[in-house]
């Protein structure tokens, strides 16, 4: 069996790696920036920490900040033409995944001009060319975007999000610099965190696991659930070890895929419009005592991971101890078990929209409709 696995050309870690871009542009001789960053990030001053290295280094850019916490086809849309009238011959996305994934679907559809229909992009699209040169900024640590082949967008009309997997997509250059980070609230550096714990996790146990996204998986694990709560307090050990977690499980999950708390984490973004890490962390114990009987001994690996000593224990305890290891640190940073929103009425279009998605052929476990509906009614 053949295993592919990318990775980003380059990568920058650390306290000040922002600093590296004026430089990193100068080499590569490209001449001006189209920014993709969320109003937020422009609105209090995160973006503006790299256009003003970008500003004393003389560098000219545009920031385009159109961008919804779900990215709709109308922001990509609009990205697009923007970016054409620009002149700008690269881009810099800064902020979490919302900006990453515009930012992607834009490029890639700038240099591969026959995907102009947004949704051409879903599942696997056999795109020819490489994105638009990019730098990828993460200001959040959880989804990972700046070191993944996937991205995802929302379809307002059908209330759906898809999922496009491209290798053309992934960036160029990742920054993963925790000074950019510092100013996420509390709320979301919970959510983002429990995103990537769902990113590991799913990617340890998907069908499609192999020992070289294993051994980056398990040490994802260890490094949120030790730094996870350290992060919320925005301690900045936890933060530069949330840093790092969210991207060494990035690397994997990108090449391997996820499961079925990622599907049904999207469907509830496109129905409710529920923060996406928020959704992942309410799915993913649900979701694990659903899987349980089809991982073998990977939830004893979860567990020590997660800090437990499993000395002594059967199948049943140990996985059990994965599974509330991992509610008591959702609990521990305060994400909510049920969503309100949830009506009865809705659970057939969730479950068919879940079953529908692109992670869910990567759980370890077939999930009928049935199942579907079964475990969306543990949120009511």
């Amino acid at each position: 069996m053949v295993n592919r696995f990318v990775l980003n050309g380059i990568s920058y870690h650390g306290k000040g790696a922002i600093q590296e871009i004026p430089g990193l542009v100068q080499a590569k001789g490209l001449n001006k920036a189209f920014i993709a960053s969320d109003p937020d990030l422009v609105k209090f001053n995160v973006t503006k920490k790299v256009t003003d290295l970008l500003d004393a280094a003389g560098m000219d850019y545009e920031v385009y900040s159109d961008i919804k916490p779900n990215p709709t086809i109308e922001n990509v849309l609009s990205g697009v033409e923007a970016y054409k009238k620009s002149g700008a011959d690269y881009m810099i996305t800064i902020g979490g995944g919302s900006s990453m994934d515009t930012g992607k679907a834009i490029g890639i559809i700038i240099n591969n001009p026959e995907f102009a229909d947004v949704r051409s992009l879903e599942g696997v699209a056999p795109t020819k060319n490489r994105t638009v040169y990019t730098i990828a900024v993460p200001t959040t640590a959880g989804t990972a975007a700046e070191a993944t082949i996937n991205y995802v967008i929302t379809d307002v009309q059908k209330k759906r999000k898809f999922v496009c997997v491209d290798v053309n997509d992934i960036p160029d250059i990742a920054i993963v610099d925790p000074d950019m980070m510092s100013t996420m609230p509390r709320g979301l550096t919970a959510s983002t965190g429990m995103d990537a714990l769902t990113h590991a996790i799913e990617g340890y146990t998907t069908a499609a696991a192999w020992e070289l996204a294993d051994c980056l998986n398990l040490e994802a694990i260890k490094l949120i659930s030790k730094n996870l709560r350290g992060a919320v307090k925005n301690e900045q050990e936890g933060r530069e070890g949330m840093a790092l977690g969210q991207f060494v499980t990035g690397m994997a999950f990108s090449n391997v895929g996820l499961g079925i708390a990622h599907s049904m984490a999207h469907t509830l973004g496109a129905v409710y419009d529920t923060p996406h890490g928020v959704a992942c962390a309410m799915m993913l114990p649900i979701v694990m005592e659903f899987n349980a009987d089809a991982t073998g001994t990977k939830f004893k690996d979860i567990a020590e991971a997660m800090g437990v000593d499993t000395t002594g224990m059967d199948q049943e305890t140990y996985r059990k101890a994965a599974i509330d290891a991992v509610k008591q640190l959702s609990a521990d940073v305060g994400i909510p078990t049920k969503l309100e929103k949830m009506k009865e009425e809705d659970l057939d279009f969730l479950a068919q929209s879940a079953a529908a998605d692109a992670c869910a052929p990567g759980n370890p476990k077939d999930a009928s409709i049935e199942d579907f509906k079964m475990l969306f009614r543990k949120l009511m």
